[in-house]
């Protein structure tokens, strides 16, 4: 008995090495959390109507986010230099964050654009880092919050189209069949989420999918073509894209990366209060986004796509308290094995794009909920309800109408970096609002605290 309790016990520790029995369930629980968020980016910004990639392109993408993920997890829990990862127990990897902007420069500038202005969006993640303790105090909850809600609203006409069949060409666009199993696909994770628990309910995404999946096949929209071909086994490809920087998509991109820095601040601060009942040191948040900075630039080289901390793993650690770091060493592990099998990554290409829509509407309600928490914690007031309301119409609205910043007068790259993105517009706005806008009262008086 006292060695069971024993035993235990070493998975509320960050070091140690726990049994093979409790290490290997608790790792498959953070893989199956993660999974679908993993691969899912890389199918989007793949498909045909934003970069048009060939299936072996879009596998080499899917592996490309595996092992990105898997090696940027470890390089979290295992920093390097003792400056570069955060050395918490967390999932990082591809992120649905970045998908809006991503999908824009996508269908003006193509793949070599986007992992150029990766690059640069990783490097200014690096040095966002370095002076995380001077600028993270313009990104309050309230200007995160707005962002975030942004971000989720701009991702529901991809999972609408998606759930209609994706391409517009498809002979399945639009019809029955599309519908029909995009709608089964979201009831399937909708009755997980909420009537379930345990697995069932951490793995609700990767659950209807494999329902929707069997549902696509069975009605004969599943095309295995690309399976055949496809090697048991292969190493990531060095620069197997072309990388081009483009710098209204830099800019674009650059700017999104400083938000999800901000938010990988929330990921951190929520691990260690809800895992290890402390606040996260000056030097563990630097490293933490740093390192999501370096493997967003390795992640270019590779064809993968930006990193960020995944909140739903977050979750999982403030419920079950266990932070040992050989778990997540486990779920990575899986991961690179998964990311090293090109006939894995094949057959997650073949996922009709109706089945991706209807399994990820709830994560694009979820991002978009995130947001609205943060901004209505501490209560909902006028002026918040100025900052959020003007920043989100004047971001959504420009994106809603074409050509509105392209007339006499306004220099190309305008249109690009401030037209083609609701998150860039919305995020600089708000940034400007909450630093001129009258504070509350409850905030002037807190402000010196805080200072």
């Amino acid at each position: 008995m006292k060695r069971s309790t024993a035993d235990s016990a070493v998975l509320f520790q960050y070091k140690g090495i726990p049994s093979a029995g409790q290490m290997i369930p608790l790792g498959l629980q953070h893989v199956v959390a993660a999974v679908v968020g993993v691969i899912t980016p890389a199918i989007i910004i793949s498909g045909s109507d934003v970069c048009n990639l060939t299936a072996d392109e879009r596998t080499l993408m899917i592996q490309a986010s595996l092992v990105i993920t898997a090696l940027a997890t470890l390089l979290q829990l295992f920093p390097v230099f003792r400056r570069i990862g955060s050395g918490l127990p967390v999932i990082m990897g591809v992120s649905f964050a970045y998908v809006p902007t991503l999908t824009s420069i996508g269908v003006q500038f193509g793949l070599s654009a986007i992992l150029g202005a990766q690059i640069v969006g990783g490097a200014v993640a690096i040095v966002f880092g370095v002076f995380v303790k001077r600028i993270r105090r313009f990104f309050p909850p309230l200007v995160t919050g707005t962002v975030i809600f942004t971000i989720g609203l701009s991702l529901y006409p991809t999972a609408v189209r998606y759930m209609a069949g994706g391409d517009a060409a498809s002979v399945w666009f639009g019809g029955l069949r599309s519908w029909g199993v995009a709608l089964l696909t979201f009831a399937v994770v909708v009755f997980l989420n909420n009537f379930t628990k345990g697995i069932w309910k951490l793995g609700a995404l990767l659950f209807g999918i494999i329902v929707g999946y069997a549902a696509a096949f069975a009605v004969g929209i599943v095309d295995l073509s690309s399976v055949g071909p496809a090697g048991w086994f292969a190493l990531p490809e060095l620069l197997p894209f072309e990388i081009r920087f483009v710098p209204e998509a830099c800019v674009s991109l650059g700017i999104v990366y400083v938000v999800n820095a901000v938010q990988t601040i929330g990921d951190l601060s929520s691990t260690t209060l809800g895992g290890m009942d402390r606040l996260p040191t000056d030097r563990e948040l630097s490293g933490g986004i740093a390192g999501q900075g370096i493997m967003s630039i390795l992640g270019a080289f590779l064809g993968g796509l930006p990193t960020a901390s995944y909140s739903q793993n977050v979750g999982i650690v403030t419920v079950n308290r266990v932070v040992n770091r050989m778990v997540f060493v486990f779920a990575a592990v899986v991961l690179l094995a998964a990311g090293l099998v090109p006939k894995f990554a094949a057959v997650l290409t073949t996922i009709p794009q109706c089945v991706i829509g209807g399994a990820t509407l709830s994560v694009f309600a979820t991002i978009t909920m995130t947001g609205i928490r943060m901004i209505t914690e501490g209560g909902f007031t006028a002026r918040k309800s100025t900052v959020v309301g003007l920043s989100v119409a004047l971001g959504v609205g420009i994106t809603q109408v074409n050509g509105c910043l392209s007339g006499n007068g306004f220099p190309g790259w305008v249109a690009t970096v401030f037209g083609s993105s609701s998150v860039v517009v919305a995020t600089i706005l708000a940034i400007i609002l909450n630093l001129i806008l009258p504070k509350d009262p409850e905030e002037n008086a807190s402000a010196p605290a805080e200072q």
